[in-house]
């Protein structure tokens, strides 16, 4: 049997890939010369300079003994027309003013550039300016000699420039009471101790002092949680507003790990404090609020209008839960102690978020003032005429004397009216004194629910009646 030998088989391999090859060169030829025009044409996939100035910046970082400042940038050249001749133009570079302050800075300038053609005799009175320029610039400059625009970075210079770039936080021990009081909102979390202190006061049990102390305690501790979450929740929306820009998250004075840590160790002590030392209904009402501000009133802030619902149904809690302290069950002087701090938030917080209308819009806050004005106001003028009924109704709930609905009468009225004026008017000046007038309203409205709270009856002992006729029956006849 004939065989083919291996060379002749490899001959005919090469052969037949040589020719396929001398095919496909025109091919290949005019496909890179495509290629190159291509790139030529857009100057943008050019490798340049600026792919390569990762280099230099790692360079300077790298190397803290290099301190150079770039020399300022030259005055951009003028193109002066001889009117005289319209066909020639020449490109001359004004020089600027000197100041004398500056000299030392001042390097030797550029000679013109001249690209005048020899033999035109209309550009010589612009060459004869050019020069004259040029001489006295050099002789105020005097001897002075070009050098290099070097700056030695003094130690107060480069503390700035570091101070100015990212670094690694640092937490300051002493900062850190204050920091803490900023994430506690410690002025929000006293009125919410102090309206919790009123339900326990209001309640008609005899006042224990230890547990009046605990009960205050763990309310405070649970409203420095809920107010530390919602500022961890909200730290991209307050750096955008002028009221809340300057809070330790937004400025970087603390970590979020280290705000989150803080939360924890108010929260789980302070729940637990009301659960196992005062009773489990405070214990459970103090989580509710938690959840309710932090994972219902903070998303809702973005999301619809109802979060000042929301918010107020949380700010009437603290009353609730000072009173089921002290009396370890839910009644009806609960009910009423949270309806007035219910009613009350309304004028509050809508006459404050009135005059913040832009800071909440930069922050993203769908609040009435914002989105609906005109709700706004209503809902301020009925929620101030709601705190006249409630206050008839304490009587008729035997929490407290009729006295107590008359001698609040003027503070309520004119509460009303503020609120009034604010509807009508809706400018910056009657919710201003709206809101001032909330802030002195309702301790003023708790303490006379307090100097009228009604005396506490005892079912043990025996009335009045009863013990007199055993003390006459007891006497000797």
């Amino acid at each position: 049997m004939y065989k083919t030998p291996c060379c002749r088989l490899s001959g005919l391999v090469g052969l037949s890939v040589k020719q396929k090859l001398v095919l496909n060169v025109p091919q290949c030829n005019q496909s890179a010369r495509n290629l190159i025009q291509l790139h030529r044409r857009d100057p943008s996939n050019w490798l340049t300079y600026q792919h390569l100035i990762f280099l230099k910046r790692q360079y300077v970082i790298k190397n803290s003994e290099l301190h150079q400042r770039a020399i300022p940038k030259q005055a951009p050249a003028l193109t002066i027309v001889n009117e005289r001749e319209d066909t020639i133009e020449r490109r001359v570079q004004r020089i600027p003013t000197i100041d004398p302050a500056d000299r030392h800075t001042v390097s030797q300038p550029e000679d013109v550039n001249s690209e005048a053609q020899p033999g035109i005799s209309t550009l010589k009175p612009v060459a004869e300016d050019a020069a004259e320029q040029r001489d006295s610039v050099s002789g105020t400059v005097g001897t002075s000699h070009e050098t290099p625009h070097v700056h030695v970075e003094t130690d107060k210079a480069k503390e700035e420039r570091l101070d100015r770039q990212w670094k690694q936080l640092k937490v300051i021990v002493a900062d850190l009471p204050d920091v803490y009081a900023k994430l506690a909102k410690i002025k929000l979390t006293a009125l919410v101790v102090t309206s919790a202190a009123a339900g326990f006061a209001m309640a008609p049990v005899p006042f224990d002092p230890l547990l009046f102390f605990v009960s205050s305690l763990g309310i405070g501790l649970a409203s420095c949680t809920a107010n530390t979450i919602n500022q961890f929740f909200e730290v991209p929306f307050d750096s955008n507003m002028n009221r809340t820009k300057n809070r330790p998250l937004v400025r970087g004075q603390i970590s979020p790990l280290h705000a989150v840590s803080f939360a924890l160790a108010c929260g789980i002590p302070g729940v637990a404090l009301l659960t196992l030392a005062v009773n489990p209904l405070t214990g459970f009402l103090g989580a509710l609020n938690i959840f309710l501000y932090t994972c219902c009133y903070t998303p809702l802030k973005r999301l619809s209008i109802t979060n000042t619902w929301v918010g107020a149904v949380v700010g009437a809690l603290p009353p609730v839960m000072g009173w089921t302290a002290a009396t370890g069950c839910l009644g009806q002087g609960a009910l009423l102690m949270g309806g007035f701090l219910y009613c009350w938030q309304f004028p509050h917080f809508n006459a404050l978020s009135w005059n913040l209308r832009e800071d909440y819009s930069r922050g993203g806050y769908r609040m009435m003032s914002v989105t609906h004005p005109s709700m706004c106001k209503r809902v301020a003028l009925r929620h101030s005429l709601g705190l006249i009924g409630l206050s008839t109704l304490a009587p008729v709930l035997d929490v407290t004397t009729w006295t107590f609905p008359i001698i609040s009468l003027p503070i309520n009225l004119y509460i009303s009216y503020l609120a009034f004026r604010f509807y009508r008017e809706g400018d910056r000046g009657s919710a201003r004194k709206l809101f001032f007038c909330s802030l002195w309203h309702l301790p003023m409205l708790l303490l006379l629910a307090f100097t009228c709270k009604k005396p506490r009856r005892d079912p043990e002992e025996p009335p009045a009646a009863a013990l007199a006729l055993a003390l006459q029956s007891s006497l000797p006849s």
